[in-house]
């Protein structure tokens, strides 16, 4: 307990001080750095039969598929269902190969009452010993007719299976059958390199096609047959064939996955309308509407947008998203929406380091570190490359970019009173200029005094209700042996400078105030109480709360109260 600390009196005089620099003063949070890498490998690490066969692993602590990856609702449905399974480390490894021995027993645990057409021979495959980890799927995966041998009775277990090869697979051991509506049978309607697909494989293709199990990553138009299947494509090939069967639900129109899928009905695949189908990307789809955008980002272009995500909004100073939509910061908005935005369409692997000028005029300034696959631009990471739009391409990243001629803290700030010079009106629970409302809960440190609970160490709950565009109340209990309510009205001030921590950046939004002090005892005593402090909006639902209260009763006690409130 901090009860034995106790200060003269005569230094209270510095703790009020301490009060007005605690709102100035930044606070340094610290958060873990994240990392995404979501651009696949062009060269998929080899795999080994044994030791890289997948142990069972929960699919929520699948390490390295993020919420935001491609392929996530492909993989997560598969592994909910144990069809899929993960690592011992806990990882996934989306991008490395599959072996034709392991897409054997993905097969084999995806379609396990598929009907036998024909009988392995006795002995089976000469490179199949009987104790061969994928024997049984091996077997299986012959006998149902979804894989064969090569000459000389070979099965090549532990070579990487073409994802041509997996899509011919999955085709006859389904016993898919060609469309009947109508759609169309050239390939090259579908796919830009169309003519690599191999001889043998153009039938089954074409089926598979108009069965809309196909997934390409990241073009929808390109299936590049020959290169290696990884463990993301396999996951949303057999998806995709479960889907077929009506085993699982289609993805969701409105899922930036749907995108990939081959022939899918999609209401729109131009870069707005593929932002506006995005969980991830709704900020920045209003911000466009605002701004009048939208209209020229679903021209045929191209284009390439460094699109923010809603955390990266969410991470600017408090109100600056308001400030944003006012008419009168309009000019400010399209400045920034457009230093988003290239001209062309540019790929991840097209980009190179140095200056990019942007449909603004200024200039991006792109970092490349091709040894961890990862792009960045300015001071934010791209954490999902290559979103391919009908006009361009969106990739995704972690802040705002905000334009060397934009000061988004001096930006124009609605009025304080009304426009005919009266009181603004009070609307409890808005948010003001230091950020929303919230109520929460933490602790109180004593720092000087010992008549009330404020000068003990003990639980508090807290609370902020703004009532006009800088003015709240934040009523607060500090629980002890007699509990202290101190209900101060404050004056929120603007956002100081952000503080950068990790990929994220923080706003320090301080705050003065006065009231009253009441301590609920026999006898029920008031007193003045000062406060100051600051409040650090952590994203769109919490906000952490640092404060000094001093409360002048028959003494004066001065506590330190830290918590976390939930915004509403």
């Amino acid at each position: 307990m901090f009860s034995s600390f106790r200060w003269p009196s005569a230094r209270v005089a510095l703790v009020v001080l301490g009060m007005t620099a605690a709102t100035i003063t930044p606070i340094v949070i610290s958060t873990p750095a994240l990392s995404q890498n979501t651009v696949p490998s062009t060269t998929p690490s080899p795999a080994t039969p044994s030791p890289a066969t997948p142990s069972p692993t929960s699919s929520v602590n699948l390490s390295d598929v993020s919420s935001d990856y491609w392929a996530r609702p492909f993989i997560q449905a598969l592994a909910d269902n144990n069809v899929i399974s993960g690592f011992p480390d806990g990882s996934f490894r989306p991008n490395q190969g599959v072996t034709r021995a392991e897409f054997a027993a993905l097969i084999q645990k995806a379609f396990p009452n598929q009907n036998r057409v024909r009988q392995l021979s006795a002995g089976g495959f000469k490179d199949v010993p009987a104790g061969y980890w994928a024997a049984s799927a091996i077997q299986n995966a012959y006998e149902t007719g979804f894989l064969a041998g090569y000459p000389g009775n070979v099965f090549r277990p532990s070579e990487q299976i073409p994802k041509v090869q997996a899509i011919v697979a999955v085709t006859n051991g389904l016993a898919l059958t060609g469309s009947t509506t109508g759609a169309s049978t050239d390939l090259s309607t579908y796919y830009t390199d169309a003519s690599a697909i191999p001889n043998y494989a153009v039938s089954s293709v074409t089926i598979a096609t108009q069965s809309n199990i196909v997934v390409n990553y990241p073009d929808v138009k390109q299936l590049n047959p020959q290169q290696p299947l990884t463990r993301a494509e396999a996951a949303a090939l057999l998806y995709q064939a479960l889907a077929r069967q009506g085993r699982v639900q289609p993805i969701a129109s409105n899922l930036p996955a749907n995108q990939y899928i081959v022939g899918a009905t999609q209401t729109g695949n131009d870069i707005v309308s593929l932002a506006a189908s995005s969980t991830s990307l709704t900020t920045l789809t209003s911000l466009l509407k605002t701004a009048g955008l939208t209209d020229i980002l679903q021209q045929p272009g191209p284009y390439t947008v460094f699109a923010p995500t809603d955390q990266a909004f969410a991470a600017l100073p408090a109100a600056t998203l308001q400030q944003l939509q006012q008419p009168e910061n309009r000019d400010a908005l399209i400045k920034i929406l457009s230093y988003h935005v290239v001209p062309g369409a540019v790929t991840s692997s097209q980009l190179s380091a140095g200056e990019l000028k942007t449909s603004g005029q200024s200039s991006v300034n792109i970092q490349i570190d091709r040894a961890n696959n990862q792009v960045s631009v300015n001071n934010a990471r791209v954490i999902q490359a290559d979103v391919q739009a009908s006009n361009g391409v969106i990739h995704a990243i972690n802040q705002v970019l905000v334009p060397p001629d934009v000061n988004i803290s001096q930006l124009n700030q609605p009025p304080t009173g009304n426009t005919d010079g009266t009181t603004p009106n009070v609307r409890p629970g808005r948010t003001t200029l230091g950020g929303p409302s919230y109520i929460g809960g933490g602790g109180n440190i004593g720092l000087s005094g010992d008549d009330t609970a404020l000068g003990d160490s003990n639980f508090s709950a807290f609370s902020k209700i703004g009532l006009t565009r800088n003015i709240s109340v934040r009523p607060s209990v500090i629980f002890g042996d007699d509990t202290l309510f101190l209900v101060p009205l404050t004056l929120d001030f603007t956002p100081r400078a952000s503080t950068e921590v990790g990929q994220r950046t923080f706003s320090i939004s301080p705050y003065l105030g006065a009231g009253v002090a009441i301590e609920a005892n026999l006898d029920t005593d008031f007193g003045l109480l000062l406060t100051g402090g600051v409040d650090v909006p952590l994203g769109t639902r919490f906000t952490l709360n640092g404060a000094v209260n001093a409360a002048f009763m028959d003494e004066t006690d001065v506590g330190l109260q830290l918590g976390l409130g939930y915004n509403f």
